[in-house]
């Protein structure tokens, strides 16, 4: 990612009119020409003559001296993206695993150096398929004597923009787990430094993993500067305003010399696809000799001086690495060794010390000197640009395609997750393998951490980086579904050998409350009846499919209980219900209206028809076929609201000016309309109505390029659907797009917002936009991530955006809200070209927003809930049916379904199968006995998470605390032994994770003012407070197919339940 920013920034230099190369970087002395980047000099400039200056350098040192050194911890790292230009198994083979195989013979051979390991997967594939076992033995010596060090220790490291934070704490928890498991060690700091902006969610989920420390980077470019200059780049991060300091985090941002050491990289390019047969490798810098040696020390040296300006204590980090580096790591310490050497060997003289050192090394000297820190509060760093004309908001749509298939894989894996859980208690049957079963599992948790990464889920990668992690997904995907058929045909009987007459149908309900939704199929027939369990017909629909010519979209009401299911059998019948007087699937009807050409709006006359429900009347223009305007009942206030698809044109020829690429929004001028007319049907139904509205590019085009197709269903607020009834669901058809060309939702509204947006982090908490005044590209950088929600409002009503995948949102104008839909760039950047990075998407996308209107309370209560329903919607296994299977469970008992209170929400039930053991002290002592060997995973402890959705003082019911009993909650899954609550990815029992407490600048009276109250476990009852995630073990007692599976360190039972006065209540308000 380095090389990407250089060149950027000398294209900025140039348009500004610097004069590169004449000496103006800081570590370069005035006047000295310096070869342009890629050259063969460029990396170091020629020391022939460098013996004549030996002592001029090293005397300019020698004049006046600050009074006490600045003490330089100098921290050796490899950035290695998990994917990005190459694909992993190509970096594997290339550079990632000689990183490990070298730093870890080089720390061997001396005690004084250090190395930070950050992304999990290549240490993981490298220990699995590479590392000897001298190696691993090495590599455990090294934990052990803090020489070697993880930092993150996620499987990647993720982005912090469009990744939803659920699917964060996955890959913090799958990179935790093989640690702990593997080594029994817990990362305690972050090193967040390639991450495109900072979240404010980001800190509060470190926080809770335990970690004591933040690093990160790419903040805005004037920003960082403004920091620097006043010493403001360490700073106490409080991330959620709700939990405040109770979750706070100690940040360090990297300077602007960001995590590269420019000049001091000896091991040369990593050569793809394979390294050289005989390992030689061209040198980036000049080999460090006698000669030399004081030309390295000026330039740490002046470096160091420079920086230490920036930070308040004499202290000072110092990133040594880069992209790939360390794949030959004997050059790079047999180089570092001497110079480190002669500098402390003159430090009184230079001002400097210098020592290798991990971060631990680093953030303890600078705790032990007890400053008082400033503050931060509740907002992020985004977006992210990196000087005026490289906003970095391009991304949020980059890869529209495989953002939407993350998302699906992840629902997936969440739904399959609790759906084996709930197989496995009480009591497993006999025909799955668990082993298989969560292989399966495992596969897709890899996929969907993988995909985290900032250069996956961003879509900022090369092509054939994009079909790996497609590949992966659906690979993982696949494996999951069959799992899942497993389980079903599981509980139920194997089909006959007779034809098929329809489908059987399993819909499951992944969240841990009641759902009523409509769940649509696909179908071949037209006439269609549809059965529940217990044989009784119900409420669906049949309509011609909007995609699929000659086939039909069947829509089933349904009402299931938390992770539960519901069983339809689908059967062609000989009529519709009008015709056969039975409740089956009714037949819509269609209206179609003719094409509109685009014409200038006119405020009067307007031919308006309507399509209503219990909730919104929606009003639609006959003479334009556009949305006009929502009547919403709570409120009986009618809200004018317009949709169109808009379209930014991008510069292709950088001689021209700057581009857009994969990461840069850089819009030649405001959005135009790419279509002349638009056509539209309604379709019609008892249960609900889909309005479908087509836009085309030319007047007489026969294909459309984009459309709308919004529903609303008919379904009574008095029958417990209120989500469905008060969402205006929306899927948008966007492609192919000519070239060069930016596609856009622009919804426009007569709400007042004045330019205010609200969108969320990560899906967590909700950040205030205020568009800020910009003198040169004001419309990107006005852009901002939404993963899952934004919204704009008035002092009377909210129109609320919910998201499926992450997009770019922005309010560009007073009332308007817009959404970026899908990309696809082409430019004549050599970098880009070299590496097929230039984002020529070809692709058709299907994005889906649902929206809410109404008063803010209204909404305010239902976007939590409505935003998971959307996430986490029911999945649906089909298979054959013939006459004489039986498909239903028959006398098999439904579970008794798992339901919290609406303002919590499941976040994981899941059988991790970590071996190791709860306890702390059992767990090292088990690793000392089984270096050799694997334990058999533990089936029997079930990872649950729980989050309070609301903010303090949001809602006047649901921002309440909740009290849970667990035992009472998860009684369905079987008896509740025993309860721990964990960290946040589990390595840390509660009771003893402590964290570091950093002084701050603010009054006493401040200081931990936080109004949640995080109170303890007790026995299996535990109160959420707002915002809270809090995570446990629980362990179930025991039955014997599970006996021959279960980890040491069982924690002891707790009470019985009928010495449990509140056994049986699952939850009350209240503290």
């Amino acid at each position: 990612m380095q090389r990407r920013c250089q060149v950027h920034r000398d294209l900025w230099r140039e348009r500004e009119g610097s004069e590169i190369g004449q000496g103006t970087h800081p570590w370069w002395p005035a006047g000295t020409a310096r070869a342009a980047p890629g050259s063969p000099g460029s990396s170091m400039w020629s020391v022939c003559w460098l013996p004549v200056l030996t002592q001029l350098l090293l005397l300019r040192f020698l004049v006046a001296q600050p009074v006490s050194p600045i003490r330089v911890f100098v921290v050796p790292h490899s950035h290695m993206d998990v994917g990005w230009i190459y694909t992993v198994q190509e970096s594997l083979r290339a550079y990632a695993a000689n990183v490990y195989t070298t730093v870890v013979e080089q720390l061997m051979l001396q005690k004084q150096r250090r190395f930070i390991a950050v992304e999990q997967e290549y240490f993981r594939l490298w220990w699995d398929g590479i590392a000897s076992y001298r190696q691993k033995r090495q590599v455990r010596h090294l934990l052990a004597t803090r020489r070697l060090e993880f930092v993150i220790g996620g499987q990647v490291m993720h982005d912090e923009t469009v990744a939803h934070f659920d699917d964060q704490i996955l890959q913090l928890t799958e990179g935790h787990g093989f640690l702990y498991e593997t080594f029994g060690i817990r990362p305690r700091f972050s090193w967040q430094i390639d991450s495109f902006g900072a979240s404010a969610t980001t800190p509060t989920l470190f926080a809770l993993a335990g970690f004591h420390a933040h690093v990160i980077s790419r903040i805005d470019y004037a920003l960082k500067d403004t920091m620097q200059n006043s010493q403001g780049l360490q700073f106490v991060w409080r991330g959620s305003p709700t939990l405040s300091a109770q979750q706070e985090i100690f940040t360090h941002v990297l300077d602007q010399y960001n995590y590269c050491s420019e000049g001091f990289n000896w091991d040369g390019t990593a050569v793809f696809p394979n390294s050289p047969p005989d390992r030689v490798f061209h040198p980036k810098s000049v080999p460090i000799t006698w000669n030399n040696i004081n030309y390295y020390v000026s330039l740490l040296v002046d470096n160091v001086k420079e920086r230490a300006t920036w930070f308040r204590t004499p202290h000072l980090l110092w990133p040594w690495g880069c992209d790939k580096q360390f794949f030959n790591a004997s050059l790079q310490f047999s180089n570092m060794d001497p110079l480190l050497d002669f500098i402390n060997s003159n430090s009184s003289k230079l001002g400097i010390s210098v020592e290798y050192a991990t971060l631990a090394d680093y953030f303890e000297a600078v705790q032990a000197h007890n400053a008082s820190w400033r503050v931060h509060t509740h907002g992020d760093f985004l977006p992210y640009s990196s000087d005026p004309f490289q906003a970095w908001t391009g991304f949020y749509a980059s890869r529209s395609g495989l953002k939407a298939l993350a998302r699906r894989a992840s629902a997936l894996l969440y739904a399959g997750e609790s759906m084996f859980t709930r197989y496995m208690w009480p009591a497993p049957h006999q025909h799955l393998d668990p082993a298989w079963a969560l292989k399966q599992l495992q596969r897709l948790r890899w996929a969907v951490s993988e995909v985290q990464h900032h250069d996956a889920i961003t879509g900022t990668q090369s092509p054939k980086v994009r079909d790996m992690h497609e590949e992966n997904l659906s690979s993982g995907m696949q494996g999951v579904q069959e799992l899942m058929a497993s389980i079903v045909r599981d509980r139920t009987p194997a089909h006959s050998d007779q034809e098929p007459v329809g489908h059987s149908a399993v819909v499951y309900n992944p969240l841990a409350w009641t759902v009523t939704t409509i769940v649509t199929l696909t179908v071949g027939f037209s006439r269609v009846s549809v059965t529940d369990e217990s044989g009784q017909q119900v409420a669906a629909q049949i309509q011609e499919s909007k995609k699929t010519q000659s086939a039909y979209d069947l829509h089933v009401l349904t009402t299931i209980p938390g992770l539960s299911y519901r069983y339809y059998s689908i059967r062609s019948t000989e009529g519709t219900q009008e015709e056969t007087n039975q409740l089956g699937a009714s037949l819509a009807r269609t209206s179609n209206f003719g094409r509109k050409k685009k014409t200038p709006a006119r405020p009067r006359d307007r031919h308006l028809i309507h399509v209503e429900n219990d909730c919104y009347t929606v009003f639609l223009d006959r003479d334009t076929n556009l949305l006009h305007s929502i009547w919403e009942r709570g409120s009986n206030r009618t809200v004018q609201v317009t949709q169109e698809f808009m379209e930014y044109h991008a510069n292709a020829d950088l001689k021209y000016g700057f581009v857009s690429d994969n990461f840069v929004f850089m819009p030649i001028d405001s959005a135009k309309s790419p279509w002349n007319s638009v056509g539209m049907q309604i379709v019609a139904g008892k249960l609900m109505t889909e309005i479908r509205q087509y836009f085309y590019r030319k007047v007489g085009d026969r294909n459309h390029t984009y459309a709308i197709y919004s529903r609303l269903a008919h379904v009574p607020l008095a029958q417990g659907a209120e989500l469905l009834c008060r969402r205006i669901e929306q899927e948008y058809r966007v492609g192919p797009l000519e070239l060069n060309r930016e596609a856009i939702l622009r919804t426009s509204t007569s709400l007042h917002n004045k330019q205010v947006l609200h969108s969320d982090n990560n899906g967590y908490q909700m950040q205030r936009r205020v568009f800020q005044k910009y003198s040169s590209n004001g419309i990107a950088r006005n852009y901002y991530p939404m993963a899952q929600s934004a919204f704009i409002e008035d002092g009377r009503s909210r129109l609320v955006l919910l998201s499926k995948q992450a997009h770019g949102v922005s309010s560009q104008e007073n009332g308007q809200v817009e959404v970026m839909l899908h990309r696809r760039l082409w430019n004549n950047f050599d970098w880009a070209l070299d590496y097929d990075l230039t984002l020529n998407d070809t692709s058709t996308v299907y994005p889906v927003l649902w929206l809410l209107l109404g008063p803010q309370s209204l909404t305010t209560r239902l976007r939590q809930r409505c935003g998971l329903a959307l996430q986490r919607a029911p999945v649906v296994l089909l298979r054959e049916l013939n006459e004489s299977a039986q498909i239903f469970p028959g006398s098999q008992r439904q579970q008794e379904a798992v339901t919290l209170p609406p303002s919590l929400h499941l976040q994981i039930l899941s059988i991790p199968g970590w071996n190791y053991s709860s306890n702390h002290t059992e767990h090292l002592q088990d690793l000392q006995k089984r270096h050799r060997g694997k334990a058999k995973a533990d089936l029997r402890r079930v990872l649950l998470r729980l989050h309070h959705l609301y903010e303090e003082g949001e809602d006047p019911v649901l921002s309440q605390p909740v009290r849970v009993n667990l035992q009472a909650v998860l009684q369905g899954l079987g008896s509740v032994g025993a309860v721990e609550e964990r960290s946040l990815t589990g390595t840390w029992d509660g009771n003893t994770l402590h964290r570091w407490s950093w002084r701050t600048q603010e009054p006493p009276h401040h200081r931990g003012s936080s109004r949640s109250h995080s109170t303890p476990l007790q026995g299996t009852k535990v109160t959420i407070y707002p915002k809270e995630i809090r995570t446990f073990f629980i362990h179930f007692r025991s039955h014997e197919s599970l006996a021959d599976s279960v980890a040491p360190g069982r924690p002891q039972e707790s009470q019985k339940k009928e010495d449990d006065p509140e056994h049986g209540k699952a939850w009350r308000d209240g503290g």
